[in-house]
């Protein structure tokens, strides 16, 4: 019932009575906007910040522990079994050049020959005239490669997962991606927008369960993994996340960074060691700059997929510069070559294990790692890491030492990378070394 005018000025007086018996109003107090003086240095000058003086402080380290900084070492060959630094020759188990194509003749040909045609730069985004046949051509041998319908390259392989799933998920979607992931997913994953859940290394129970409580509060659900993981050299069962994705109306994403080339009988990868179909898997990552001798990194998938990301990706075709010709060629030429190497991907596989083996026996810890060409020696200590490090150099091996926060303290290691033409003496030296060194090197107080 409508109020009258009478008991509407009723009631305003009744709410008035009942303010100034609830007392005075609480006074708002009004703060000071800060002045440009409050603004500190370390805001504006990076010389202050934080990460630089964290910087100064790990070279002080170094210094203190009397070990050379072990990073960014200008060699002056290409990156084999053995490498050049500064005069001197290592054997090297810091390069991903895993089947030996990169500085193979063939190669270097194709790549003369398509700067001679194509110059050394495409000089344009795809979308807009920076097309050239080679990427074409690329993309079709990198979606007969996955068993896939089409692929789109992209001219990093860091971009590639950044650029696609911050493009394809947004704050409707769920991401569950194994706790080991590259640092490329998760910035994806966060630029995106959508959720984010970690699961616990090659937990698939674990992963069942997120997906069984939180699959139908939210549109996208992704599940990202690598074919071979980075740190630990582990492979997944590809077969139960591809039933553990239908079963959930989910998508799976294969990061094949290195696992492409590397693995199987012939170096197809973990759809092959695994023996599944690859259809099983949507969205196939990869990079060039590994077994395919390049740089840069790709999708394949259907292409429903690839055609979404050759218009719309904004760090794909659409908004970056075309992939240069003489990159183009080079992962052309290694692709058509690698049916013709079968060989170099059983001596990789017999050279990783022939690694583990030995190292097992000498009671070092590589982790997981299993029948892949990235093996660990788990130090568990940074400093023990950088000293042991910095003596396999001064010995004739080069061999990177992984820290925090690249992983935990604990999972300090050092991260040898095995390729095809290690011979079995340098991997028997190698052993050795590492063994005799890290006993030295604990004993010190």
């Amino acid at each position: 019932m409508e109020m009258t005018i009478d008991q509407k000025r009723a009631l305003a007086r009744d709410l008035i009575r009942r303010n100034h018996q609830a007392g005075p109003p609480v006074a708002v107090v009004e703060r000071t906007p800060p002045s440009l003086d409050d603004i500190g240095e370390e805001f504006y000058r990076p010389e202050q910040f934080p990460v630089y003086k964290s910087l100064l402080a790990q070279e002080e380290v170094l210094k203190q522990l009397g070990v050379k900084n072990p990073y960014f070492n200008c060699h002056a060959d290409v990156s084999r079994n053995t490498i050049s630094i500064e005069g001197q020759n290592y054997i090297n188990f810091s390069g991903y050049n895993y089947l030996g194509l990169s500085g193979d003749p063939e190669l270097n040909a194709a790549v003369t020959k398509a700067i001679e045609r194509y110059g050394t730069s495409v000089s344009a985004s795809r979308i807009v005239s920076g097309e050239i046949p080679l990427h074409r051509e690329l993309e079709a041998e990198l979606a007969a490669f996955h068993g896939a319908e089409d692929a789109v390259v992209f001219v990093s392989g860091y971009g590639t997962n950044v650029s696609t799933i911050g493009h394809l998920f947004g704050p409707k979607d769920l991401l569950l991606h194994d706790s080991l992931i590259h640092n490329s997913a998760m910035t994806g994953c966060i630029l995106s927008g959508a959720r984010r859940m970690p699961f616990p290394h090659n937990d698939y129970e674990a992963l069942e369960r997120l997906l069984r409580e939180h699959r139908t509060k939210h549109e996208r659900v992704c599940i990202l993994t690598e074919g071979v993981f980075s740190m630990d050299g582990d492979i997944p069962n590809l077969q139960r996340l591809i039933e553990l994705k239908a079963k959930y109306k989910a998508l799976l994403m294969v990061d094949e960074a290195h696992s492409a080339g590397t693995i199987g009988a012939t170096g197809h990868g973990i759809a092959e060691y695994c023996g599944v179909e690859p259809t099983g898997v949507d969205i196939w990552m990869g990079t060039l700059s590994k077994s395919f001798a390049s740089c840069g990194g790709y999708i394949a998938g259907c292409r429903a997929l690839t055609l979404n990301l050759r218009y719309a990706a904004p760090g794909g075709v659409l908004y970056s510069v075309g992939m240069s010709p003489a990159n183009a060629a080079a992962a052309l030429a290694a692709l058509r070559k690698l049916d013709r190497v079968s060989d170099r991907v059983k001596s990789l596989g017999d050279n990783s294990r022939m690694f583990v083996s030995l190292a097992k026996a000498e009671h070092l810890d590589t982790g997981p790692s299993c029948d892949s060409p990235v093996v660990p020696v788990i130090v568990s200590n940074s400093v023990h890491c950088l000293k042991l490090a910095d003596r396999l150099f001064k010995a004739g091996i080069n061999v990177q030492p992984m820290l925090y926060p690249a992983v935990s303290e604990e999972a300090s290691r050092l991260r040898f990378f095995i390729t095809a033409l290690h011979t079995p003496g340098q991997i028997w030296f190698t052993v050795d070394r590492t063994a005799g060194l890290l006993r030295e090197v604990r004993s010190e107080r």
